[in-house]
């Protein structure tokens, strides 16, 4: 593509007029507004540092008050917490063994672990379903395989039109 060099005085002194022109605006927009904007640049930046906390230095904990010794003591009594109840049943030592023997590159370790793991049923790797998609899968049992019993003839019965590819079409629509 080339250029059109067909630029005479008229047209150059156009050109340089309104190159001028638009110089001219945008000096006078910058006298007018230049401040606002390095005001308002100034203020985003201010907001983006971060905000400095002042440093809290440690108290020293505070006294615990002297106890009465008119009242027998005595001994404390064990708390029992509550159980850390987990989703899934613990597992067997002999499973969890499989984790630190080799590495998953060796399909041993995690990798062995893991696939150990799946084939166990979820009702005895859960204690209870967590979503309600797990009763899609609970009490399953194991699948069961069935053996499809079909002779090749009625696949082919049953899979082609007994009347030809074009029986329901109008015979007008076969005339092209």
């Amino acid at each position: 593509m080339s250029r059109q060099l067909n630029m005479d005085t008229v047209r150059q002194n156009f050109w340089k007029e309104e190159y001028l022109r638009e110089k001219m605006l945008r000096c006078e927009w910058h006298r007018k507004y230049g401040s606002m904007v390095k005001a308002k640049q100034k203020a985003k930046a201010a907001a983006r540092l971060p905000l400095k906390l002042p440093t809290l230095y440690p108290q020293a904990p505070p006294l615990p008050p002297p106890a009465p010794k008119a009242a027998p003591s005595r001994a404390p009594s064990p708390i029992q917490e509550a159980p850390i109840q987990s989703e899934m049943c613990p597992v067997p030592p002999a499973i969890r063994a499989l984790l630190y023997e080799g590495i998953s590159h060796d399909s041993q370790g995690r990798y062995l672990y893991l696939n150990t793991r799946k084939l166990d049923l979820p009702e005895k790797r859960y204690l209870f379903p967590i979503t309600t998609n797990f009763t899609y899968g609970w009490q399953l049992g194991p699948p069961v395989k069935q053996e499809l019993v079909s002779c090749k003839m009625c696949r082919i019965d049953s899979f082609f039109r007994k009347n030809g590819a074009f029986a329901l079409l109008d015979p007008r629509d076969l005339a092209l």
